[in-house]
């Protein structure tokens, strides 16, 4: 892996990540402006192409795990990070073990999970949302599993658009597996707000940290989670472990968040991500959090500052949807190579 931090001062580039246009390419179009290139010109007789973009000079080695070259984008919300994978044409097979690799912070590139840009109306698992967004947000936890939703992961996805220029600042709209977000943010910088949709509260349930029962709601954010506001610091407790949970009413796992109330309409959070671990931050998990502290309040609308390892975040509840803003920032570009 070959990788370049984004220079400072100055302003991230949109040709920072973008995928550069051929002589005929066009800066929207990541799929012509990549194909039949290598980074130093055409593609030579013999080089194997191994998808878009990706072009080795010999076979590749046997002993390695992967035979794989690829272009990938670093980012983070609050510490919340992902890999962000340019796919237009839906071309890369992205296989559960590839995931892993990448994510592993030792051996890969290291992150909580991978961002995959592909077009919608090439996914057939989100199609129909194409009228409404253009880019499909094809998300996988760290494990290698597919995910629902992301929080952190949609407003890094939507700063990566905006600064590679295949999406205009402003709002526009993100497919997912749990339905379009509509984002909004400006080009170099801000916080990105993503509209999280309407939370359900299916009930109550508990959860199981060092010994400790505690008790628990159930929130619906597109994915599972099980947001205990809890009396014990939340510093003191001990995530390395997956907290234990009701099989029967999470068959599929949950996110578990832990929070302590610490003033008006403000928590301190942590959380052990489905698949992950314990992450700095979660998207999704921060709203699940508020819902959680407003309800103990008597609540169901206003603004809540929710405190993570990685930074803060704000949440807004109103009668019909759920609004998440924070930053979200491009930290590094490069090629894989494993």
């Amino acid at each position: 892996m070959t990788s370049g931090a984004c220079p400072r001062p100055g302003p991230v580039r949109p040709e920072m990540f973008a995928i550069r246009p051929g002589p005929s390419g066009d800066a929207r179009d990541p799929a012509r402006s990549v194909r039949g290139r290598s980074r130093s010109g055409p593609v030579r007789p013999g080089a194997l192409a191994i998808g878009p973009g990706r072009v080795r000079d010999s076979p590749p080695d046997p002993r390695r795990a992967y035979s794989w070259d690829m272009r990938f984008v670093k980012g983070h919300g609050t510490e919340n990070d992902f890999v962000i994978l340019p796919d237009p044409d839906g071309e890369l097979e992205l296989s559960a073990a590839r995931v892993a690799a990448l994510c592993d912070r030792r051996a890969g590139i290291g992150a909580d999970g991978v961002l995959r840009v592909t077009r919608t109306k090439l996914s057939p698992e989100v199609a129909d949302q194409a009228g409404e967004a253009e880019w499909f947000m094809d998300y996988r936890n760290a494990d290698g599993g597919v995910a629902e939703m992301c929080g952190n992961g949609t407003r890094v996805f939507a700063r990566y658009l905006v600064e590679s220029g295949l999406a205009d600042e402003g709002e526009f709209g993100v497919a997912t597996r749990a339905g379009v977000k509509r984002v909004r943010l400006a080009r170099g910088g801000g916080d990105v707000s993503v509209d999280m949709g309407a939370p359900r509260v299916l009930g109550e349930s508990r959860a199981v940290v060092g010994g400790r029962e505690y008790e628990g709601v159930r929130v619906d954010m597109g994915n599972p989670h099980l947001a205990c506001v809890i009396g014990d610091p939340v510093a003191g407790l001990d995530l390395t472990r997956q907290p234990a949970f009701d099989p029967e009413v999470f068959p599929h796992g949950v996110n578990v968040e832990l929070l302590n109330a610490v003033g008006p309409r403000r928590v301190v959070m942590r959380v052990h991500e489905r698949g992950v671990g314990e992450t700095r931050s979660c998207g999704t998990g921060t709203v699940a959090s508020a819902v959680a502290a407003a309800r103990l309040a008597g609540e169901t609308t206003g603004t809540w500052e929710v405190e993570v390892p990685g930074g803060t975040l704000t949440v807004t509840l109103d009668e019909h949807t759920s609004h998440l803003a924070g930053p979200a920032v491009l930290v590094a570009s490069g090629e894989i190579l494993i």
